[in-house]
């Protein structure tokens, strides 16, 4: 799921971790909660949530909704899995951390009904106490998204 075109973050020792700001364990936090979704490790990836997390879909599309919490966000990620027939991938492009907010510009693509699509894409978050409790997408395309994630099959 996600192809990560960034550096892979390499595991900071109890010192390190003790030397790090707030808002770079907070994009280590969001950082690896991607990199356990391109595994496949989606439990590892529901770690990151808070249990009661918000997460903000726009758009018009089947995907596009408020969905609370990690039975739906699940059902998310299973319903956009099962449209792109398992293709579905996210390549990290830039990663900007402040405080409790983590902003990642990433490009996110898959494959479905023979069509292709790629779009540029703004992920915030809002960590707290060591949890995302908050997410918000941001399409760069938000018309051509709905249509892609609309196709009939």
């Amino acid at each position: 799921m996600a192809d990560n075109a960034a550096p892979p973050m390499r595991r900071r020792s109890t010192k390190e971790e003790l030397d790090m700001t707030k808002a770079e364990q907070n994009a280590a936090l969001i950082v690896g909660g991607y990199e356990a979704l391109g595994r496949g490790d989606i439990q590892g990836a529901l770690g990151v949530f808070a249990a009661d997390i918000a997460w903000h879909v726009p758009g018009r599309g089947p995907l596009s909704r408020d969905y609370r919490g990690h039975t739906e966000v699940l059902g998310f990620f299973n319903h956009f899995m099962r449209l792109s027939e398992g293709t579905f991938k996210i390549r990290i492009d830039e990663v900007f951390a402040r405080d409790d907010r983590v902003v990642i510009l990433c490009t996110e693509s898959a494959q479905r009904g023979g069509r292709n699509w790629s779009s540029p894409q703004v992920h915030a978050w809002t960590v707290r106490d060591g949890r995302a409790i908050a997410f918000w997408q941001y399409q760069g395309d938000q018309q051509g998204e709905d249509e892609f994630w609309s196709l009939s099959i």
